[in-house]
């Protein structure tokens, strides 16, 4: 019996030696459990960040911006917050008559007796596109529609006997639909633009679209660029509109768009 005892003991050892050696050996060995996905490390008390979305764009950034929003001339002190503006056709009230902001605003009321359009104060931009050498304002407003669209409104001004004398003003439409993307002033003459295909202002309107010109309001592939001199009476387009690519910048724009369809219509779509 005294012979068995070393052999037990020589055996356990040797099984705990190569357990031991199985557990913290160095040697490679092949396995077929799948490594585990790398971690992203995230500090204490933090969430990780949610996957990213596309993010609609913000399309009064430039109307918006710092450009132009101060004046030497006498023009720069007038509060356009507090001052009544008229409405062009297809944006009046019931009566018709003039609205008055007040700090800005004029709220939207719609009742069985009276409708009375919304409009907030946007921004003003001051230029000078008459080539008097005073600034002209630019005064733009949005027309409340109680949801996302973004109608406008633009008021021109110019500084006459101590008070402004407005000199021309007009709509444009939402968004991709003609909605105002800049206002600016380049060798005296006003360049306007507008999101969409051939979109431009003829007299208190944005022009129809172009056929075809359908997208996601939210989203516009596409501005006009045209420009505007006065005459000392009104403002009279100038040159050629230009239609530009919002997602390609390399992109030519396309000159005078509205014409160049109907050509290709008459043509039976040839060139």
């Amino acid at each position: 019996m005294k012979i068995y005892v070393p052999i037990t003991a020589a055996l356990l050892l040797f099984a705990i030696i190569l357990s031991f050696s199985a557990c913290g050996g160095t040697a490679e060995t092949t396995s077929t459990v799948p490594a585990p996905m790398p971690t992203v490390a995230v500090e204490r008390g933090a969430t990780p960040e949610p996957a990213r979305q596309s993010k609609i764009p913000n399309l009064q950034t430039e109307l918006t911006d710092d450009r132009n929003k101060t004046t030497a001339s006498a023009i720069g002190a007038f509060d356009f917050k507090n001052y009544k503006y008229p409405l062009p056709r297809g944006w009046q009230d019931s009566d018709g008559k003039e609205v008055e902001l007040i700090g800005g605003r004029r709220p939207m009321e719609k009742t069985e007796e009276v409708e009375r359009i919304g409009l907030s104060y946007v921004t003003t931009k001051f230029l000078d596109v008459t080539g008097d050498g005073a600034d002209e304002a630019f005064v733009i407003l949005k027309i409340e529609t109680g949801g996302a669209a973004i109608p406008q409104l633009v008021y021109v001004f110019e500084w006459k006997t101590d008070e402004p004398e407005m000199i021309w003003y007009f709509r444009t439409g939402d968004r991709a639909d003609g909605g105002l993307k800049d206002i600016r002033a380049e060798n005296g003459e006003a360049v306007i633009e507008l999101f969409g295909q051939d979109r431009y202002i003829v007299g208190e309107l944005d022009t129809a679209k172009v056929t075809g010109d359908e997208e996601q309001l939210c989203c516009p592939t596409f501005f006009t660029r045209s420009r505007y001199k006065w005459n000392g009476n009104v403002f009279q387009i100038q040159g050629k509109r230009l239609t530009f690519s919002v997602n390609n910048k390399q992109a030519p724009p396309v000159e005078n768009m509205v014409e160049q369809v109907e050509k290709l219509e008459k043509n039976g779509g040839k060139k």
